[in-house]
């Protein structure tokens, strides 16, 4: 049965771990994008590779905390290494949260072919490496996913998009006022992969932009994991563009499909500003 759910889901050409699978077996751009749903709807790889004249992925996974984008990032390196990495962040990535852990069975089926990810999906609990033992354990969480990404053979729609997904509402709610004053506790071993990635970045000469985009909000303080965030970028001499508060995208609700995300109109105006920030540099 393990035989079979393995093969049926590395033989998928549609969805999200299709886009996975891509991201670490295929993908070889020279600027690759990370982050979670803000990342997969905002950066748009075909405004960037206009601007920066180069070839460009979203590795992005919605849902996906610090620790997927660290373990995709370990097997991409294991393979090449690109010119450019944006990693997208976002408030409150450092807050406590089981779910985080959780959602690490989406690199379940990668386990065994690539040991350099072992040390993350073992945050997921202590039994993890008992539980691979099972052939049909990384894939318990999967089968309707594996069903639809096996129904589609045209992955065409997903080659040309590369990763990304504009979202093509447009909200009418007002900016939301969230206070920041309440201070959420941090996820040490978030930070602490949150380093790493940095680190892993360093020592391979990425040059690593680190975003923060826009949100469709009025602050009241700040927020204490893109602060800490900033504080660890600076420290290790690393650009950290935070446009969280950016007036601009404030003053135009109709950029945005919700208080988090920007929809197409807005992404694609976002993307060709970063593009043009890490372009000067």
């Amino acid at each position: 049965i393990g035989t079979v759910l393995k093969k049926t889901y590395f033989n998928q050409q549609y969805g999200f771990n299709y886009l996975t699978t891509f991201s670490i077996t295929k993908a070889d751009d020279p600027v690759m994008i990370f982050g979670s749903s803000r990342a997969v709807n905002i950066f748009n790889p075909a405004v960037i590779e206009k601007e920066l004249n180069l070839s460009c992925f979203n590795a992005g996974r919605i849902g996906q905390s610090i620790f997927y984008h660290y373990a995709v990032l370990k097997t991409v390196l294991k393979r090449y290494k690109p010119q450019q990495i944006i990693l997208s962040f976002d408030a409150g990535n450092f807050d406590k949260d089981q779910e985080d852990y959780d959602r690490l069975s989406s690199l379940l089926p990668y386990y065994k072919s690539n040991p350099e990810i072992e040390p993350v999906i073992n945050l997921k609990g202590p039994y993890e490496k008992i539980k691979m033992i099972s052939s049909i354990y990384p894939f318990n969480s999967l089968l309707l996913p594996i069903l639809n990404g096996n129904m589609k053979k045209d992955n065409s729609y997903y080659s040309n998009i590369k990763g990304f997904m504009a979202n093509k509402k447009t909200t009418r709610s007002p900016a939301r006022t969230v206070d920041y004053t309440k201070k959420a506790a941090l996820d040490s071993k978030k930070i602490e992969i949150y380093k790493a990635f940095i680190d892993e970045c360093t020592r391979a000469g990425i040059e690593l932009h680190i975003v923060c985009p826009p949100y469709l909000v009025n602050a009241i303080g700040n927020d204490l994991s893109i602060e800490t965030a900033k504080k660890i970028a600076a420290e290790n001499k690393i650009d950290f563009i935070d446009s969280s508060r950016d007036s601009f995208y404030l003053r135009q609700p109709q950029l945005f499909a919700d208080f988090r995300h920007l929809n197409w109109k807005g992404a694609d105006l976002f993307s060709k500003k970063v593009a043009d920030l890490i372009g000067r540099n």
